[in-house]
């Protein structure tokens, strides 16, 4: 038997590492032996892979743009020092969208583009017969020293993939992390629509297929009898795509007597669309939160981002939550180029009047990054914008940090500090937060934030993240 080792590189969230479960278990388990090492688990995540890699057949890396790549290339250079004959394999998001870039990286051998559960279990099977992987649908490889991209693999039909391996991964331990008995599930993949801030449209070509209902039932109450967990979080693009399949799923729990909590992704239109009686029986199936991209407050900055919804959909969804005591988080991004000052007020202001409809709505805001593959990113590159050109620039490349060129200091400074005092305004809070929250609240109700002492204080004791 031989053996594969698969790498989850650092990061400051503890989603579990649904992408190399699913190359694992397309693997035959007969054949390969296979070890996941979570880099966000282990003390020493180089000695640990090392260790591993010792006797394999390959090490596969799974890379997101932005802080990740900073551990996996340190991965990789640690491997490619040590044990310089062994294939070193990346994909994910960052090789999808560069995948001949990708390998002028010396420790990298091969990238695999998109939907890679085919594609690596046929790398692993030529390498095992030491046969070359030149030319393989949905990779890249090089040929006589050169980067050589093969042809795309078209999207494969997920009902005929195999179920995850759980059991490859220390369930426990991610539920601790998360301090929840959360498990993250999938049961699709892709997406139909075409927002041009998202390079989903570029990877998936619009494309999308879900699992059947009655597999989702069955697979998630295995689970459950054995993780006994409190909750399912649907890892999808858009679990909510398709009205009667999401019914069904809530009917198979409902049948099958499951009883957790869940939550899932969900597009403003696709909640608009589904009845007072569809949301009731999604709720008396478990659903307790839903995620909907708002992204703006302007219909003008919707249209022209392609989000094909209208504002009167995010407040019909939202009402419709409020009336089944349904949570909401509604991302938002500002600072998209040429955005007028008017566009980001209509955002704070749709904001503001979200948050006053339930304790249990969340309204995080984003700065605009132009990530790759994106129809936004596109036009900006034209008109002169430099995108990183190594991997280690890519590594700074992130979406809680700066907020990019198309901010004035001004604007990014009023933008800070409304999220600050919004934070706090909204929700219900411990007594000892009590006063800020009064104070937050009179803030965004006059929009005045000028002299913000409470945010310098808060914030010295309590630094915000600066990294994915």
């Amino acid at each position: 038997m031989q053996k594969i080792v698969l790498y989850n590189p650092q990061a400051v969230f503890y989603t579990m590492p649904l992408g190399l479960l699913a190359l694992a278990s397309a693997l035959d388990p007969a054949r390969y032996q296979v070890q996941i090492i979570d880099g966000r688990l282990e003390r020493d995540p180089v000695a640990a892979v090392l260790k591993a890699t010792e006797g394999a057949l390959c090490l596969g890396v799974t890379v997101l743009t932005g802080a990740p790549i900073r551990d996996a290339l340190k991965i990789s250079r640690a491997v490619k020092a040590q044990r310089p004959d062994l294939p070193v394999v990346w994909g994910g998001w960052h090789p999808s969208l560069f995948p001949v870039d990708t390998l002028a990286e010396p420790s990298v051998d091969i990238s695999v583009q998109g939907q890679g559960e085919i594609t690596f279990a046929e790398i692993v099977e030529r390498l095992a017969a030491g046969a070359s992987v030149a030319g393989l649908p949905g990779s890249a490889s090089r040929s006589h020293g050169i980067p050589q991209l093969g042809p795309p693999r078209l999207m494969q039909a997920v009902n005929t993939l195999a179920p995850h391996r759980y059991d490859l991964i220390p369930v426990e331990r991610y539920f601790g992390l998360k301090r929840q008995r959360q498990f993250d599930y999938i049961s699709s993949a892709g997406c139909h629509f075409r927002c041009a801030f998202c390079a989903d449209p570029f990877v998936y070509k619009r494309k999308w297929a879900g699992l059947d209902p009655a597999r989702v039932g069955e697979e998630l109450e295995q689970h459950w009898r054995r993780y006994q967990f409190e909750e399912v979080s649907f890892q999808d693009e858009t679990f909510f795509t398709y009205r009667d399949r999401v019914i069904a799923i809530a009917e198979e729990f409902l049948r099958r007597g499951l009883r957790f909590a869940w939550t899932a992704t969900m597009r403003a239109d696709q909640g608009a669309r589904l009845s007072e009686a569809d949301m009731a029986l999604c709720v008396r199936s478990g659903l307790r939160r839903v995620m909907i991209g708002v992204e703006s407050g302007s219909q003008e900055m919707m249209d022209w981002l392609a989000k094909d919804i209208k504002i009167e959909q995010v407040l019909e969804s939202a009402a419709k939550c409020v009336r089944h005591g349904v949570g909401v988080i509604f991302p938002f991004i500002v600072g998209f180029p040429g955005e007028s000052d008017a566009s980001v007020t209509a955002t704070l202001e749709m904001i503001k009047r979200l948050r006053a409809m339930s304790p249990l709505f969340e309204t995080p805001i984003f700065y605009f990054k132009p990530y790759p593959g994106s129809r936004i990113t596109d036009e900006v590159v034209r008109q002169g914008y430099a995108l990183p050109q190594t991997l280690e620039a890519w590594a700074d490349f992130d979406f809680i940090g700066s907020s990019g060129p198309w901010v004035t200091p001004e604007r990014e400074r009023l933008i800070e500090r409304f999220k600050f005092y919004n934070r706090f305004a909204g929700g219900s809070q411990s007594l000892l937060r009590w006063p800020l929250q009064q104070i937050a609240r009179w803030r965004c109700a006059n929009d005045f934030y000028a002299l913000p002492v409470e945010k310098l204080v808060v914030e010295r004791l309590r630094p915000l993240p600066k990294l994915s």
